[in-house]
């Protein structure tokens, strides 16, 4: 079967990356960005790093600061407007996965008018937006080289899935030094979503050889190191190594697709406010649990390119070692339970039917090895709860 690549035109990779971004705008024909980030990064000194490289090329550039962790349409509306009433050429998407993704949106809505909600799925987005050049801070979305966004509806608490070729960032910046100063928890959380990522993409309905080499790279970077990157920031090898498997799961999943973890772990986060990556970690191990009778063979890859055992070990003891390991990754890295989170058990309950329709709707749990009915996904939801 084949299987069509995209990923971003340009990518600037290693340390000091970030100091390279007037020469990439120059490379893209773009001379004047709106920087779309927030606060922290300016706090971080990490926008100024940004304006002195622009302005060092003599090009002229504006600051939206307000992006949100879990962006919603209202959140990106009024740089939607300032886009359009302005001169930009560019977006420079600094931050992480939510920055980005809510530069995309902005990208979107400011070349082609509209809502968010006439772009998610099933709608294909083709169409081209706004350049987004982008920079992540954390090691784990993927967002820089996807062709997904993900942005909330307010009023309804839907987190909007869209996807397409139109979304492929221009250019993106892979400087793992950005994530020196990611806490912990934000540190483990992203880590964890891109080890789903490769998992998931690897074990995909539509997985292709080219995919599976980036999600196998991807898992043998992150799995020996994202301890180590969380527990000992200043470790820079191993915060490298798990910027660039992050970086290759995103193209890998973004190819591939992701499976049932990411459709259960969406309705989670739009009813809950539980981060993205936390809500994924929390599922990983129940869900892989429950996909691994239907294809035994794919998981045991997945457990030997993370290097918990080697090629002579059988596919049933390999697959044991990788559920041991999510477990205990778990809890070497503090992910609560729902119940430890402090989601309502009540309210929990009266929303699984809806969780499940949302998590089957997303069209994700189609790519899984092992398709879930309806009954199975509440049973599912029920079984992580603590």
């Amino acid at each position: 079967m084949a299987q069509r690549i995209v990923m971003p035109g340009l990518m600037e990779i290693g340390a000091g990356a970030l100091d390279k971004v007037a020469d990439l705008l120059a490379l893209l024909s773009c001379r004047q960005p709106l920087i779309i980030t927030d606060r922290v990064m300016l706090e971080l000194g990490y926008v100024s790093r940004v304006e002195v490289a622009l302005a060092a090329q003599g090009m002229e550039y504006d600051v939206f600061l307000d992006t949100e962790p879990e962006p919603t349409e209202a959140s990106i509306l009024p740089s939607v407007d300032k886009v359009v009433t302005g001169q930009f050429d560019c977006l420079i998407a600094l931050g992480g996965g939510s920055a980005i993704d809510s530069a995309k949106a902005i990208g979107l809505l400011a070349q082609h008018g509209g809502r968010m909600r006439d772009y998610k799925v099933p709608h294909v987005v083709t169409e081209p937006i706004l350049p987004v050049i982008a920079i992540p801070t954390t090691a784990g979305t993927g967002s820089e080289v996807t062709r997904v966004t993900i942005i909330t509806d307010q009023n309804t608490d839907e987190k909007m899935l869209c996807m397409g070729p139109g979304l492929i960032p221009q250019a993106a910046i892979i400087d793992y030094e950005l994530t020196l100063s990611v806490p912990a928890r934000i540190a483990a959380d992203t880590g964890i979503d891109a080890l789903t990522h490769a998992i998931e993409a690897y074990v995909s309905g539509k997985s292709g050889p080219f995919s599976d080499q980036q999600a196998l790279s991807a898992m043998q970077l992150i799995a020996p190191n994202l301890r180590e990157a969380v527990n000992m920031p200043g470790n820079h090898q191993a915060k490298e190594k798990l910027m660039l498997g992050a970086t290759l799961a995103g193209i890998a999943f973004s190819n591939a697709s992701v499976a049932l973890v990411h459709g259960m772990s969406r309705p989670i986060g739009a009813h809950f406010h539980v981060p993205h990556g936390l809500s994924n970690a929390m599922l990983l191990p129940a869900i892989t649990e429950f996909s691994i009778p239907s294809n035994m063979k794919r998981y045991a890859d997945c457990a030997r390119a993370m290097t918990l055992v080697d090629q002579q070990v059988s596919d049933e003891e390999a697959v044991k070692h990788l559920m041991l390991e999510l477990v205990q990754l778990n809890q070497d890295l503090a992910v609560p339970t729902m119940s430890a989170f402090g989601i309502e058990k009540a309210k929990y309950d009266e929303l699984l039917d809806t969780m499940a329709e949302q998590a089957l709707a997303s069209g994700s749990p189609n790519n899984n090895p092992r398709i879930p009915t309806k009954d199975e996904v509440i049973e599912l939801y029920k079984k992580v709860w603590s």
